[in-house]
C-alpha cells in the first residue's frame, strides 16, 4: 500500500487508525494509535516523537542503567519517529487499522544508530559496497495454546494446554482444528505485506511452522514483527495464546527461526557453483569460516568489514 491508497481508504472511511511504531530491542512494536486524518496532515510528513528510554529497557518496561543513548542523569527526552512510507500496510485483522514502521532519528536530524532497523540497514550498506545483496526466507515455529492470555498470566504460564494432543508435524488432522487460525493468517498476512508460502504442524504438541516468501533483509524483518505480533492477536481474538519463545519447557521440544540466506552479484548467487561436486562454492565455504572465526573472536566479519 502506498500514501495515495491510503488516502483514498480513508475518505471512504475504511481506514480510521493508523499505528506509527518501531521495534524496541527485543523485537516489539512499539509506538502510537494515530487518528487517520491526524496521521495525513502531520505525521506523514513531519513524523511524531517517542521517549528516548524505549531502546533502554528491560522485559518489564523498567529503565536499565549504563546508557549514554537515555538515562536518569541526563534525563530522558524523545526520539523523532520518521514513518518509512514503503512500509505502509493493511491490519485486516484490526478493522480500519493500518501501520507504518519508523526510523529513529536525535533533533537536529541525525540517525539514531542503536535502532535495530538502523543496524540491519548498516549491515545491508557494508554489502551493497562491494557490489553484493543478499536474498532471505525464514521460517518461524510457535506454540499455540487453548488458553487466553490473561489465563496463562494468571497461572504464572504453567499447566498451558497445548492445542493438539499429539506431536503433528506434517500432520493436516489435528491441525484443522485450529484452521480458522491459520487461514487468516496466511490470508490476513498476504494482505498485511507479509506474504507467507505456507502453514504446517510442527513436532511438539501444539507447535506450529510459518515459512514466508523470499525477500531482501529489511522487508524480511520488518515481516516478522508484523507477523509476530499480528498472530498473537488473530490468536487472542480466538480465546487463544501463541508464543514464540525458543524454548517454553526444558521437557519439551524448543521453537526456531530456520533462515535461508544467499550473496548475490548481479544474477549470480555466489553461494552456487555448478562446477563443484556438492554444488557448493568456495565464496560459502569462506564466508561461513569468517563468520565462525570472527564471532568466536567478538569482532565483526572480515567478510563484511570495511
Amino acid at each position: 500500500m502506498n500514501l495515495q491508497i491510503l488516502k483514498t481508504k480513508i475518505k471512504r472511511r475504511e481506514i480510521d487508525t493508523v499505528l506509527v511504531v518501531f521495534p524496541d530491542v527485543f523485537g516489539r512494536l512499539v509506538g502510537k494509535r494515530m487518528t487517520a486524518q491526524h496521521f495525513l496532515d502531520h505525521v506523514a510528513k513531519a513524523g511524531t516523537h517517542g521517549c528516548n528510554y524505549l531502546l533502554t529497557l528491560n522485559m518489564e518496561m523498567e529503565p536499565l542503567n549504563g546508557f549514554k543513548l537515555a538515562n536518569w542523569e541526563q534525563g530522558f527526552g524523545d526520539f523523532e519517529l520518521r514513518p518509512d512510507l514503503g512500509t505502509l500496510r493493511l491490519l485486516p485483522w484490526q478493522p480500519g487499522a493500518a501501520m507504518v514502521l519508523c526510523d529513529l532519528h536525535h533533533h537536529g536530524g541525525k540517525l539514531v544508530e542503536e535502532a535495530p532497523r538502523a543496524v540491519l540497514r548498516r549491515q545491508l550498506e557494508r554489502l551493497a559496497s562491494q557490489g553484493l545483496t543478499c536474498a532471505i526466507a525464514s521460517e518461524l515455529e510457535f506454540f499455540l495454546f487453548n488458553n487466553t492470555y490473561a489465563a496463562a498470566f494468571a497461572s504464572k504460564y504453567t499447566g498451558l494446554t497445548p492445542s493438539s494432543d499429539y506431536r503433528i508435524d506434517y500432520h493436516t488432522m489435528q491441525p484443522a482444528r485450529d484452521e480458522a487460525i491459520f487461514r487468516s493468517l496466511r490470508n490476513w498476512m498476504e494482505e498485511a505485506d507479509v506474504p507467507v508460502e505456507s502453514s504446517k504442524g510442527e513436532w511438539g504438541k501444539g507447535q506450529h511452522e510459518v515459512n514466508f516468501v523470499y525477500s531482501e533483509p529489511l522487508a524480511m524483518a520488518d515481516r516478522h514483527l508484523v507477523f509476530k505480533q499480528g498472530t498473537k492477536e488473530i490468536a487472542a481474538q480466538q480465546g487463544k495464546a501463541v508464543t514464540f519463545m525458543s524454548k517454553i519447557d526444558a521437557a519439551e521440544v524448543g521453537s526456531s527461526c530456520h533462515i535461508h540466506l544467499s550473496i548475490w552479484r548481479g544474477a549470480r548467487n555466489l553461494f552456487w557453483d555448478p562446477r563443484a561436486k556438492s554444488h557448493v562454492s568456495r565464496f560459502t565455504h569462506h564466508a561461513g569460516e569468517s563468520v565462525k572465526r570472527e564471532t568466536a573472536s567478538g569482532g565483526p566479519s572480515k567478510l563484511f568489514r570495511q
